[in-house]
């Protein structure tokens, strides 16, 4: 028990340090650190003017510490709740999950907008297997996945949009990229181009998922282990797409319950 009390001290140090370490890398380079100076000013002249036996002003900044408290929290009412959002007991797999469906949502929006205007696009979702070999040779972007560059990249007046995209997790790894045509097209369609028979072939290569807008037709096929899907929804887009990378829920079951522990006292 001795040995707790010396201890106290030491851990609530440490608590509070982490504290202001906290407060302070949330509102560093804000508009808030102003503010946060201003009141650690009052706070050591409040703290001066006590040492120094000033009771008319230790009274003044007494209040105008207390209102100042009050007015923090009023003013910086969306910066707290943010950082409070972060000390969140939520697993990391729901937030991971949550980003997924946002994810999710913007591919599906952007493909079917570029399919409403015919503008031809080809996007290969990374799975397993690396595609890095594919990345290294055509223009490397690891950028974070947005609709806008998404878009952007296959208009036809950028350099960029002839050739497919490669998109590992969130993350648009390279653009123009070359892919290996399919031999066998039995699969396609006479108005299926060069860029389903792109689609096609590294879906027959590796596990990886291929998203083709037909810029002739204005459908969207979906393309996976050598086999193309023509005419695609948007509902069943999603759906082919989270059946791919969602991981599938499995139970938890307990291996050491009540009547294995039963039956195991009974054996002995």
């Amino acid at each position: 028990m001795w040995l707790f009390n010396l201890l106290v001290p030491s851990i609530e140090v440490i608590i509070m340090a982490v504290m202001i370490y906290y407060l302070l890398s949330f509102f560093w380079n804000t508009r808030a650190m102003d503010l946060l100076y201003g009141s650690l000013a009052f706070l050591a002249m409040y703290g001066l003017a006590k040492w120094l036996n000033f009771p008319v002003l230790e009274k003044l900044l007494f209040y105008v510490v207390n209102v100042a408290i009050l007015a923090m929290l009023i003013i910086f009412q969306p910066e707290l709740r943010l950082a409070l959002s972060k000390l969140s007991l939520k697993s990391k797999k729901y937030r991971e999950i949550t980003e997924f469906d946002k994810f999710l949502d913007s591919i599906a929006q952007s493909i079917y907008r570029l399919s409403e205007r015919r503008v031809g696009a080809l996007v290969v979702l990374e799975n397993q297997d690396s595609l890095e070999d594919l990345a290294n040779k055509a223009v490397i972007l690891n950028s974070r996945f947005s609709p806008e560059l998404l878009e952007s990249i296959f208009i036809t007046t950028t350099p960029l949009h002839d050739g497919a995209v490669i998109i590992r997790g969130t993350t648009i790894l390279s653009a123009a990229t070359i892919l290996p045509l399919a031999d066998d097209t039995t699969l396609l369609s006479k108005s299926m181009g060069t860029r389903h028979r792109a689609g096609l072939g590294i879906s027959q290569l590796t596990d990886a998922l291929v998203i083709v807008a037909s810029e002739e037709t204005g459908k969207v096929s979906l393309a996976r282990d050598g086999i193309m899907t023509r005419g695609v929804k948007i509902d069943r887009f999603k759906g082919i797409i989270r059946s791919v990378f969602s991981p599938p829920k499995t139970p938890i079951t307990n291996k050491f319950n009540l009547r294995g522990l039963f039956n195991l006292w009974k054996g002995q």
